[in-house]
């Protein structure tokens, strides 16, 4: 018995041996690949009509998803903190960092490394000022006065360090 249905591509309708169910084939007509139902196939098919409820849930999922995307970006965003100090840094004088710059290093040298680190996200942002200062400090061959307890190469290796670290 041939199995009988239709071209989902031109709609033409289509004979086909009942050996060819289950497999591809080609459309004599409009030459594009199609599937040949099974020999059980039934070309009334019913069909149920779409589900409110399943409806509503896909949308209510969706807009869930939208939201924690949503979520997510805003804890990207800068928080307002972190705006603040950057703010308030950019005001810093070149005095007010050169002491900041000095705390950090006796921080380091002292084995303060929880507030160092601290002191040293006051001094990232001022990147190129901050990168003069720690020259001016490495080249001078006297060194600051708070500085002088630490050995020189201990302190030209802090100095590199911050360096690169606010460059």
């Amino acid at each position: 018995m041939p199995i009988i249905f239709h071209c989902e591509h031109c709609g033409k309708r289509i004979e086909a041996q009942e050996s060819a169910g289950g497999k591809w084939d080609k459309c004599p007509a409009c030459h594009n690949k199609l599937y040949v139902p099974g020999s059980d196939f039934d070309e009334d098919l019913k069909l149920a009509p779409v589900d409110e409820s399943d409806e509503a849930k896909r949308k209510r999922l969706m807009a869930e998803t939208y939201e924690l995307t949503q979520d997510i970006l805003r804890e990207r965003e800068v928080p307002n903190e972190l705006e603040e100090s950057v703010t308030s840094a950019s005001r810093m004088t070149d005095e007010e960092l050169m002491e900041t710059i000095i705390t950090y290093l006796r921080q380091m040298a002292d084995g303060d490394l929880d507030q160092a680190k601290e002191t040293a996200d006051l001094i990232v942002p001022f990147g190129a000022r901050a990168v003069e200062i720690l020259d001016r400090i490495a080249l001078s061959e006297m060194p600051e006065p708070e500085l002088t307890h630490i050995p020189q190469q201990v302190l030209a290796s802090l100095i590199r360090n911050l360096r690169t670290r606010v460059s």
